[in-house]
């Protein structure tokens, strides 16, 4: 059958009884939005990352623009982020009517670099996303001191980095706002699209609450512009099904991604993990300058990978309005040639693991 990429199946049949009770709930009840097992959810992951408000929504990606649409981000504005990421956290800058400022990353986190997120600064920047890549927090509190220095705002962009904490503090629960994705292969995912934002702030809640229903805070009342981003209960439900289970799963990830990074640190270069970080490993991401050749010797060998990601957004045809050169982000550019990633989720099993690192380490006639 060969070695899954992320094994969902196995996760289902674990939990099987669980996910199909809580979706009988909700095809019994036919409260399919904005229903009781929506609300349920949203309490519990806000209690769980330590943000008094959350609101599910229906993608990652909508939970982005959702926090920029609450801070009234438009035209002529500049929100600074990271060139080395997946599309939609530049995307919605641009969709908001905003420009995409990019800076570039730290070699051994991946993260955005607080260094030079000052240097990119002008009257325009608003805000800064911030994404937590790989599962991994960014240097956030280094990022939120800029904010407050300079009286911008900070969105965490943690949709791979759910479960993972730094200095005791969880992802998507730091100030200001924080954001998810709850696409399946996610650390915590569902059974087709979602997301969901957090935040401490009121007022920031309270535009949410209206601007992801239609800019509607009561029925066919709509003071504001928003958007058709609702979670629905079904999928609520699924992640209310996985997430008791959820903090073990974690626990799992983090292990293997050890066992990888002990077997293989000699022949590749293993993801670095920030002091103070915890990591999910929503993917397990290593480097080599052989990368092509060594997926295909893992192909030929069964064993499926990925490339997160294989062009930076600098280089992708949609920012090329922006300007930037090739080699104006030596690392994003650098890690975008080398980066390659190997099978992970909490259902690895440990014979595959092995067969994984067997055939990486007899690539390089180890």
């Amino acid at each position: 059958m060969g070695i899954p990429f992320v094994d969902l199946k196995a996760q289902f049949r674990a939990y099987e009884a669980e996910i199909r009770e809580q979706i009988d709930s909700v095809l019994q009840s036919s409260q399919f939005i904005l229903g009781p097992k929506g609300a349920d959810l949203e309490r519990r992951l806000a209690a769980y990352v330590g943000a008094k408000h959350a609101f599910g929504c229906s993608s990652g990606t909508d939970a982005l623009l959702l926090a920029l649409m609450a801070y009234g981000v438009g035209s002529g504005d500049e929100i600074i982020t990271t060139p080395f990421t997946f599309i939609a956290t530049a995307e919605v800058i641009a969709l908001a009517g905003a420009k995409p400022v990019f800076v570039d990353i730290e070699p051994g986190t991946y993260n955005i670099d607080p260094l030079k997120v000052e240097e990119a600064l002008t009257k325009k920047t608003r805000g800064i996303i911030a994404v937590s890549l790989y599962g991994q927090c960014a240097d956030l509190e280094s990022i939120l001191k800029i904010s407050s220095e300079y009286g911008i705002f900070v969105i965490e962009d943690g949709c791979q980095s759910f479960g993972a904490a730094r200095n005791g503090k969880m992802s998507c629960g730091f100030p200001q706002v924080g954001t998810t994705s709850f696409f399946p292969s996610k650390p915590l995912g569902c059974f087709g699209d979602g997301g969901m934002v957090f935040t401490s702030d009121d007022g920031i809640a309270n535009r949410i609450s209206g601007l992801r229903n239609h800019g509607q805070w009561e029925r066919y009342r709509h003071r504001a512009i928003g958007i058709n981003g609702r979670l629905d209960d079904l999928q609520a439900a699924v992640l209310l099904a996985k997430f008791p289970h959820f903090p073990a799963e974690a626990e799992r990830r983090a292990a293997a991604g050890a066992r990888y990074s002990v077997s293989l640190g000699d022949v590749v270069t293993v993801p670095a993990i920030a002091p103070g970080n915890t990591h999910v490993y929503a993917q397990y991401s290593i480097r080599t300058d052989r990368r092509d050749e060594l997926a295909a010797h893992l192909s030929e060998n069964g064993v499926p990978t990925a490339i997160h990601y294989p062009v930076p957004l600098h280089r992708q045809e949609a920012f090329a309005h922006l300007g930037y050169g090739e080699d104006d982000f030596p690392v994003s550019s650098a890690v975008s040639r080398e980066i390659l990633s190997l099978p992970m989720s909490a259902f690895l099993s440990r014979e595959d693991q092995d067969e994984v690192i067997r055939q990486v380490l007899r690539f390089f006639g180890k």
